[in-house]
């Protein structure tokens, strides 16, 4: 039996690939030895140059590195300390970010800024668009603290380019006049003999003599939440008001269930800090009791709510009623649920026409809008 012998024939590509790549790596492999030979021999020069010049370049080359790290450490070293001291003293302050007087420099540290200020009375430029709420945002400070210090009112208008001067704190600034001392300048806005401390202790106020806190006629002194005193009206203003007080009511009884006590839009709600409502209307409007009950107060309020009434409705609760215009009952007064009270105004710490509406119980102040029908 015969043997049958296959061949495959190798395509001519496959050929000419290998004979190529033959020859690649003969030629990568002369020229390789040919550079590294060239490469040892420039080596075996330089070696021998330094050799024989050994200790020639020391000094330059110690020289040079001196001169080097000097200049690292002059432009790198005070960019790395710096920032290591200012990350610690805002770790210890517990400031985070601050931008001048952008969104943010009023956050964490709001009370600490207002006081470090350094007393100063910055000058604002109002510009285009600018309001007092949105300029009291701005400084952490209330409107009517701004309001106060620039002769201004709710209605007033401001204008681009106009100055206006920016207390560090919230309160007013008191020019002293002869006579006036601490405790009189205290009592003059709001503040009770007690109270008075706060104006020692705020840091820029300065004294003649810190013992005795001797003022000089004509400095300024900053009075931390204080409240301007009241301008007494005319004989001729409180004669065209003709108030008209609500006849007593007699026996009454409170029904535990509380009425709105005016018209208008809710402006500001209950909060962890405004602990009741504020109802405005810009024509103001009646004031009506919100249960039957005995009127306790019926005055002004130095601490900021201006007129005011309070309405005790002998089941624990008591209501109070802020910013009035007019107060229509006295001290002792029975009204019904509904009676006219006073009227709507903006008395006070007041930024416009509005009334404050408190319900407590137990001297506890409970959100209003749980209880009004």
């Amino acid at each position: 039996m015969s043997k049958i012998t296959l061949r495959l024939q190798v395509p001519p590509v496959f050929t000419e690939l290998r004979q190529f790549f033959g020859f690649l790596r003969q030629y990568l492999r002369v020229r390789g030895y040919q550079w590294f030979t060239r490469f040892e021999k420039v080596k075996d020069q330089l070696v021998d140059v330094l050799y024989r010049k050994r200790g020639r370049y020391v000094r330059p080359f110690l020289h040079l590195g001196t001169i080097g790290l000097i200049f690292l450490v002059i432009t790198v070293g005070p960019l790395i300390f710096n920032s290591e001291e200012d990350t610690q003293a805002a770790a210890q302050s517990g400031v985070l970010t601050t931008t001048a007087y952008g969104s943010s420099f009023y956050t964490q540290q709001a009370e600490e800024v207002r006081q470090f200020r350094g007393g100063e009375i910055i000058t604002h430029i109002v510009t285009e668009g600018e309001t007092l709420s949105s300029i009291a945002a701005r400084y952490g400070l209330d409107v009517t603290t701004i309001m106060w210090e620039n002769n201004l009112t709710e209605s007033s208008k401001l204008k681009p380019g106009q100055e206006l001067r920016i207390l560090p704190v919230d309160g007013v600034r008191h020019q002293v006049q002869r006579g006036e001392t601490v405790y009189s300048i205290a009592k003059k806005y709001g503040l009770e003999n007690s109270a008075a401390q706060v104006i020692v202790d705020y840091p820029f106020n300065e004294f003649i003599n810190e013992e005795t806190f001797e003022l000089a006629v004509g400095q300024y002194l900053m009075i931390p939440d204080g409240v301007p005193p009241r301008k007494e009206p005319s004989a001729a203003a409180i004669a065209s008001r003709r108030v008209i007080l609500t006849p007593d009511a007699g026996v009454v009884t409170a029904t535990g269930n509380f009425v709105w006590p005016t018209g208008g839009m809710i402006t500001q709600r209950y909060s962890f800090y405004h602990k009741a409502i504020d109802i405005a209307n810009r024509g103001g409007g009646s004031i009506l009791a919100a249960d039957s009950g005995v009127v306790v107060a019926a005055s002004w309020d130095p601490s900021g709510y201006g007129n005011r009434i309070m309405v005790d409705h002998s089941n624990g609760y008591v209501t109070l009623y802020a910013h009035l215009s007019a107060i229509q009952v006295v001290v002792g007064q029975r009204v019904n649920r509904g009676d006219v009270i006073g009227q709507m105004g903006s008395t006070g710490r007041s930024t416009g026409t509005h009334l404050h509406f408190e319900i407590r119980q137990g001297g506890v102040l409970l959100s209003p809008l749980t209880f009004l029908q």
